[in-house]
């Protein structure tokens, strides 16, 4: 059977003699026997257990887990749990690097379609960022409520227009005049204004912005705290906030 040095065994494990030594000092690989000079050396099934080990550690796991997992009689089942969590640890922290990326992304195409900006730009605009995702659902939300209100007036038109049944279109009426109000409100108590001068977010009152000169991304409003008139940034906001 094949005898390995320290040196060997951390060469065909691709790691440090230091860390083969310090796994020893752990007691998680403990060489199978000493030479007459006092030299370590690892069996055939040493190797195996390191390579264990190296892989279990390069998946993410402790050293006191692959400890405790090793001085198990039957580990396999354990690794298989052990590896199941890892991943799903892996793959959280991914995704939550994704979105950072997807941030920053984000931040330099808006930088992009300024002439010039400041610290305070940046970060009004890392905030539209963050709440991007909120706004576009809670637009799709208000869309898709509005597709049966648009189906029925265009019934109604039709209707109208060739069987003369106009009280459809009254109807209609009735119950647009409400859904629009409902929605209009719905949709202001869940966003706020970032002015471009002060920075500060502000909620206007509902009038003013029912009524204001907007933009996909931006509404033509008062900051109540500077005086400021002009393209206010919207952003999404919880209803309580």
């Amino acid at each position: 059977m094949s005898k390995y040095t320290t040196g060997e065994i951390a060469k065909l494990c691709g790691v440090s003699v230091r860390t083969v030594q310090y796994y020893d000092d752990r007691r998680i690989l403990v060489p199978s026997e000493l030479s007459e000079g006092g030299r370590r050396l690892y069996t055939e099934d040493d190797l195996k257990r390191m390579r264990i080990i190296c892989f279990l550690r390069e998946a993410g796991l402790p050293i006191n887990s692959i400890s405790a997992l090793l001085g198990e009689k039957n580990p396999e089942n354990i690794i298989s749990v052990l590896l199941d969590e890892q991943e799903q640890a892996l793959r959280e922290e991914l995704s939550e690097r994704q979105a950072k990326i997807d941030l920053i992304e984000g931040i330099k195409r808006e930088l992009k379609e300024l002439e010039s900006f400041s610290v305070e730009s940046i970060g009004d605009i890392a905030q539209v960022m963050k709440e991007k995702n909120k706004l576009r659902k809670m637009r799709w939300t208000m869309v898709l409520t509005g597709i049966p209100v648009t189906a029925f007036q265009w019934t109604a038109i039709i209707l109208w227009i060739t069987n003369g049944l106009w009280w459809l279109f009254a109807i209609w009426a009735c119950v647009a005049v409400p859904w629009g109000i409902c929605i209009s409100k719905y949709y202001f108590e869940h966003v706020a204004y970032i002015c471009p001068e002060c920075h500060r977010v502000f909620r206007p009152g509902f009038k003013e912005s029912f009524w204001a000169y907007h933009t996909p991304k931006m509404r033509r409003l008062t900051c109540p705290s500077c005086g400021h008139r002009g393209l206010c940034v919207e952003i999404y906001r919880k209803g309580n906030e």
